[in-house]
């Protein structure tokens, strides 16, 4: 919640006095996750790796226009789906999860005449939170994207989006704890996510 409060007065403080502001409701599709290796606490061996399975999301952003080709805004979506381990000698786990991500960033818009592409970057936080008694994961993370906006009229538009997340782990941290102890250890410095988008833009 103190995450959420933060940059959300930052982009209040970034807005000058004129900006007209702007929610864009999206869904897409979140693929291609990077693998985490994993070790086991108990044998203290490696056991194969752990990954994000593809699947569905939904999410919105709001923010101000800096000017006619810039705009800074808060950036949420949500994934539920499931954390996969796999290996040769380790038999299969599956736990459900949830990945939100809660970015602030700013994009700049190449207009021509009622199409816009565009290139974005963001940094924030990515959340991981696996189910029943296991504890959640928030990290820092960082976001670029690229985009085409259609003007549908001066207030509403179309856009299509695909965006790439880089999540920084603890390499060696612990993961899917249950507030005793962590079943699994990671071996990873990092976890990349991509995701596609459409979604309407209206600005008010």
């Amino acid at each position: 919640m103190k995450a959420v409060t933060l940059m959300t007065l930052s982009v209040l403080c970034c807005a000058p006095a004129s900006a007209q502001w702007f929610v864009a409701p999206f869904g897409g599709y979140s693929f291609g996750a990077s693998d985490f290796d994993l070790t086991n606490t108990e044998e203290e061996q490696d056991s194969g790796n752990l990954s994000i399975e593809e699947s569905s999301h939904f999410g919105f952003m709001t923010g101000t226009m800096v000017d006619d080709t810039g705009s800074v805004y808060l950036y949420y979506s949500h994934q539920d789906t499931d954390l996969r381990s796999g290996g040769a000698f380790t038999p299969q786990l599956r736990e459900t999860l949830s990945v939100d991500y809660l970015h602030l960033g700013g994009t700049r818009y190449y207009p021509q005449a009622q199409f816009n592409p565009y290139i974005s970057a963001s940094i924030g936080l990515t959340q991981l939170r696996p189910g029943g008694d296991l504890s959640n994961e928030t990290k820092f993370s960082m976001g670029l994207g690229t985009g085409l906006e259609y003007e549908i009229s001066s207030r509403l538009s179309f856009f299509a989006e695909i965006r790439g997340f880089a999540t920084f782990t603890d390499s060696e941290g612990g993961i899917l704890c249950d507030g005793e102890r962590c079943v699994w250890k990671i071996k990873s410095d990092m976890f990349w996510q991509g995701q596609t988008n459409l979604g309407l833009r209206l600005k008010f």
